[in-house]
């Protein structure tokens, strides 16, 4: 039976996030997004006919992501199953991915184990949720419709402060909110890649995300957030998904941990991480 192994499942940023249409009940997005050294860890050890047993997940297993990978890789593969132990350190309901990048994890963890194709993974990966499949690889990347169209994008190195205010924000609430609100949010995701590949700094500027009127509607507490990390003097700041957790954008880790310091929420120090990136979980913790 093969060892043991462990890896980290990464958090993501949208440094934008538009909203383009709705296709079958699902929003479609077009954003632009990157992983952040800020992770989970996770180890899988093989066991037995197919059997998965999840632990520290937070979230029931019926409703756990990373529980429906490992069992969706399992029943497809017949190659055996996994005991996978998860440490958590991913704000739950915060709009950074986490169950996404659980999800994406074991799957993974499952193909280091037993032997998969890629094309697969990616099948499973985008059955289980919008930006799943993106987390198999993370780094920078452009994420279309669902989630599910992959876009690589050149690697950035950018250091941010993410601020996390307590309680979490519903994406299903939150998109329902957006339905009901006004449009009036211009694209920016095409002008964002561009300023990108140009000027990492210089595309600050564009970080917008549709969902923030929702999400302020709904938990006044991701509007002072924001203002908070704006306030902290960076180059940009925005909110990622739907929410609870806003970012800042500074030129150093050391720039970024100052302004940490100064804030008044749980804040992560946290830096850009390459596509297939493995760094450390936490660089710098405030709470």
């Amino acid at each position: 039976m093969a060892p043991a192994i462990a890896l980290n499942a990464h958090a993501k940023l949208n440094l934008t996030l538009d909203i383009t249409g709705k296709e079958g009940g699902y929003h479609l997005l077009d954003s632009i997004v990157t992983t952040i050294s800020l992770s989970d860890h996770i180890t899988l050890a093989p066991a037995a006919e197919n059997a998965v047993e999840v632990i520290g997940a937070e979230i029931p297993p019926a409703q756990n992501t990373a529980t429906s990978a490992a069992e969706a890789f399992s029943a497809r593969f017949q190659r055996g199953g996994a005991r996978i132990v998860i440490e958590k350190h991913i704000p739950v309901g915060a709009g950074l991915g986490g169950s996404s990048a659980d999800a994406a994890g074991v799957l993974l963890g499952m193909q280091r184990l037993y032997g998969a194709p890629f094309d697969a993974l990616k099948e499973i990966a985008d059955s289980l949720g919008s930006d799943t499949g993106y987390m198999l690889t993370g780094g920078f990347a452009r994420i279309r419709g669902r989630g599910e169209k992959v876009f690589p994008l050149p690697f950035a190195k950018m250091w941010f402060l993410v601020l996390v205010p307590d309680g979490g924000v519903s994406t299903a609430a939150c998109y329902a909110q957006y339905d009901r609100m006004p449009a009036s949010c211009l694209p920016v995701s095409e002008t964002a890649e561009a300023a990108l590949k140009k000027d990492v700094f210089g595309a600050a500027k564009y970080f917008k995300n549709d969902l923030c009127p929702p999400a302020f509607a709904l938990f006044p507490a991701v509007e002072e957030a924001l203002a908070c990390a704006r306030a902290l003097s960076p180059y940009g700041a925005g909110m990622t998904g739907s929410g609870s957790a806003v970012f800042a954008l500074f030129e150093s880790r050391e720039a970024a941990e100052e302004a940490g310091r100064k804030a008044n929420f749980k804040s992560y120090v946290a830096s850009s991480v390459p596509a297939n990136g493995d760094a450390k979980e936490i660089i710098w913790k405030k709470d």
